[in-house]
């Protein structure tokens, strides 16, 4: 409380600030990492019944630490690939705004 006897009240900020994402845009790439998370969530959650959700996301970190060059070039190519696929989807959208 202020010193005073004032009270402060908190200003809310618009949300329309922000641009509404367009539902026809192309979806974003997917990191190295997104796709091993995704190849090895379930494994995880296999190995350790009643794991809670955030300590999923620890150890697939922890075992994406692990891997060594050559384990992850599958999942580097794996991105590398998405990148490339959202890229050409990222200019036709744009062309096609553009008209």
């Amino acid at each position: 409380m202020a010193a005073d006897g004032e009270t402060h009240h908190r200003t809310r900020r618009s949300k329309s600030s922000r641009k509404k994402k367009d539902p026809n845009a192309p979806k974003r790439s997917l990191s190295a990492y997104m796709f091993f998370a995704n190849e090895n969530r379930d494994i995880v959650r296999a190995e350790s019944p009643g794991i809670a959700f955030g300590q999923v996301g620890k150890v697939l970190g922890e075992r994406w630490k692990a891997l060594t060059q050559e384990e992850r070039a599958p999942y580097d190519a794996k991105a590398e690939t998405d990148k490339k696929r959202y890229e050409q989807e990222k200019l036709a959208y744009n062309q096609r705004q553009n008209e």
